[in-house]
């Protein structure tokens, strides 16, 4: 294309009430270092989001490379590239890692990619470093790195936000001649500086000063406008001892328009009527010399008076005439929506080798869990404390009491000797369950009149008074039947007779437990656990993912990239998926050895349905992730989402006894599905037929949580 590489017009940016931007318009001719100036909170950086397309203009137009940065900003990525004003590569990442990923979200492979990668590592010099983590480098070097991934793909344009700021002045000064041998092969280049030694190396300039542009031109025009050396007066170069401390004196004298410290001399501005003799004069042993502005005097200038708005801005450059843009060629990779994944895909493999605290995150913590959850959640109570007032003394009575131990339920823990003992023992918590058995207890029994004997229950814990009051009852029941047996056998007529020819119970109702005899509680909560445990580690995994590359800035960078937004997310999402599917192996080989719940049904078919629970539940932190801004509210909405999955996905309350509101809205939760598809599976030997129902949901759940991230997702920054 010919013509400006960039064209602005009238570009606006608020931000609420907030004007940070305000009609600014210019053109970057193609070849050119065009630098971009300003003090803080002048709008530098947002021009460049605006040009780069992450950032949409609230009003005006710019054009990079003959397209329309705001609605065709896909279609520039892969032309452009893009260093941004802090590091934001990959730490944990090596030189070659950072750069061979960056390569491949620009659709470089094989070859061609290893060749653009040893270009660039030569063209920074960078190759000592090649396998040191990024992390590690000094601050100059790590710029070099941020140019070459900016580089590997050989742009047309590329965009620097303050590449220097925070290095030493050597490493400055050897990344702008990097910068001049690019410009030197053609490479335009748009840089954002605070640094006037620089502004001094660019082409054209353009000076921002509260959101507003304040000239534009090449750096010899800047310093030739009338407002900076105004008619009738003259710039000195002043060298005096001491020049810091005269500096304020200076300023006071009649004729003196300005006075600025310049390293070890001071640069003043004086009417005509102050020669160099009369300035020496004032200064004693001063040695005076006539200058010229530099681009600091230029922009102090023009920044004073803009403050006091005595200043309408200075257009010394001539913006091209608007045309249509030309037409580039299609670019279809970059369009692609799920372009990038594998690069991502790769990348975040390497992280996860690279942190051995998320591999233990991964592995480690969910056995723990599963242990110490497993064993922890006990249905079964037994071993009720037990305290005894035994006034009869006798040996019935003492089969009384061994009756109650025999059960299992009670534990006999104290025997009182008084009423007041008796008292004391339930009121302190001692025992939850008092036996008190009537000193004429076996004399009724002998003479068969009905005896009373007095248990009394502590409903503080509704659990265990529930188990103490049926296991009393079913004892006191068994106790009877025997004692009535024994006496009927007597009778030369019964109601009914066994096979043996025993007295029995006429009608006898046979049960049987199925799929959990013992009733034994591991093989309830450890499937169910199971779920839990698996959401647990994969949405706190997924749900600090964006978040922390946003916080780092190395998603503003991929921003500028031509990676697609379901392949970035896709990319986040796989190789978690490859690691929930390893630890749910892990996860499942702990519960049938170390808790010996058996696995009745099809092993493959529990495997691809928690394959298919892993996913959803990635992508359930990565719809947390895009809701967040910092990981700390991702965070609280991961919690958000784990509380109600504990407490309404039957894991530990049956959802039949739910309020209707509450059990419609357990529907709503994936692990509600995996958990009755876990059960179904390992304790009742189901297929795939009889889990139909739990398999549409959960792949329900797993379609539209995909679906609502990715469309979420926005590669851009407001």
């Amino acid at each position: 294309m010919t013509g400006p590489v960039v064209r602005a017009r009238d570009l606006v940016r608020r931000f609420g009430d907030r004007t940070v931007v305000d009609r600014v318009s210019f053109d970057v001719p193609r070849g050119a270092i065009f630098g971009l100036l300003g003090p803080n909170g002048s709008g530098k950086s947002t021009i460049i989001r605006m040009l780069t397309g992450v950032l949409s203009p609230s009003s005006g137009r710019a054009t990079v490379l003959g397209r329309d940065a705001a609605r065709e900003s896909e279609q520039v990525k892969r032309k452009i590239g893009y260093m941004s004003q802090r590091f934001s590569l990959y730490s944990d990442l090596s030189v070659r890692e950072n750069l061979e990923f960056y390569a491949r979200v620009y659709g470089l492979r094989g070859e061609r990619l290893e060749e653009r990668v040893l270009a660039v590592i030569e063209l920074v010099s960078i190759g000592p470093f090649v396998e040191q983590l990024a992390g590690t480098l000094s601050g100059g070097w790590k710029q070099r790195l941020a140019l070459a991934a900016a580089l590997v793909h050989e742009p047309e344009l590329l965009f620097l936000d303050e590449p220097t700021a925070g290095i030493d002045p050597v490493a400055r000064r050897e990344l702008w001649d990097l910068l001049f041998e690019l410009a030197g092969r053609g490479v335009t280049l748009f840089v954002t500086t605070h640094y006037m030694d620089e502004a001094e190396r660019c082409t054209d300039i353009a000076y921002l000063f509260d959101s507003e542009l304040l000239v534009l031109g090449r750096p010899e025009e800047l310093k030739a406008l009338p407002r900076v050396t105004p008619a009738g007066t003259s710039r000195y170069e002043v060298t005096v001892s001491d020049p810091a401390a005269r500096l304020a004196a200076l300023r006071r004298e009649p004729g003196i328009l300005d006075a600025t410290l310049f390293g070890e001399t001071v640069h003043v501005l004086v009417s005509d009527e102050v020669g160099p003799a009369e300035l020496a004069s004032l200064l004693g042993d001063a040695e005076v010399r006539s200058v010229t502005p530099n681009l600091e005097d230029v922009f102090v200038t023009l920044a004073r008076a803009g403050s006091l708005g005595e200043v309408e801005p200075v257009r010394l450059q001539e913006l091209a005439v608007d045309a249509p843009a030309e037409p580039l060629a299609p670019e279809p990779i970059a369009t692609s929506p799920t372009f990038g994944f594998g690069a991502v895909f790769q990348k975040e493999l390497a992280h996860v080798r690279r942190e051995p605290a998320t591999l233990v995150f991964l592995f480690v913590i969910p056995v723990i869990q599963t242990i110490i959850f497993g064993y922890a959640i006990e249905t079964e109570i037994e071993d009720i404390r037990t305290v005894v007032h035994d006034l009869d003394g006798r040996s019935a009575a003492r089969e009384l009491v061994a009756a109650f131990e025999n059960t299992g339920t009670f534990e006999v823990v104290e025997r009182a000797t008084s009423a007041e003992d008796f008292r004391r023992a339930m009121t302190s918590g001692r025992a939850a369950v008092g036996v008190r058995i009537p000193p004429d207890y076996s004399d009724l029994l002998v003479r068969g009149e009905q005896v009373q004997v007095q248990v009394l229950v502590d409903g503080s814990d509704s659990q265990v008074a529930t188990t103490a009051l049926n296991a009393a009852q079913l004892l006191g029941i068994d106790l009877s039947r025997r004692i009535g047996f024994s006496f009927l056998e007597t009778q030369s007529r019964v109601p009914s007779r066994d096979e043996h020819g025993e007295a029995a119970m006429p009608v006898e109702v046979r049960s049987r437990l199925l799929y959990n005899p013992d009733l034994e509680s591991s093989h309830f909560f450890v499937p169910g656990l199971v779920g839990i445990i698996l959401q647990l580690v994969t949405l706190f995994l997924t749900s600090f993912a964006v978040v922390r590359e946003r916080e780092l800035g190395s998603l503003e960078q991929l921003f500028v990239t031509p990676i697609g937004r379901a392949g970035l997310i896709l990319g986040k999402l796989a190789p978690y998926a490859l690691i929930g599917i390893l630890e749910t192996v892990i996860v499942l080989n702990v519960m049938v050895w170390l808790f010996g719940v058996p696995i009745h049904g099809s092993l493959w078919l529990l495997l691809a349905l928690s394959a298919l629970f892993v996913v959803t539940s990635l992508g359930m932190g990565l719809l947390v992730s895009t809701i967040s801004k910092t990981q700390l509210q991702a965070m609280q909405f991961a919690f958000l989402v784990m509380l109600p999955s504990v407490l309404l996905s039957g894991f530990m309350f049956p959802r039949a006894e739910m309020p209707l509101p509450i059990f419609l809205a357990s529907f709503l939760l994936p692990v509600t599905y995996f958990i009755e598809i876990l059960r179904g599976v390992v304790l009742r030997g189901a297929d795939a037929r009889d889990l139909i129902p739990s398999i549409v949901g959960l792949s329900t759940c797993c379609v539209a949580i995909l679906g609502v991230s990715i469309a979420r997702f926005r590669k851009q920054v407001g």
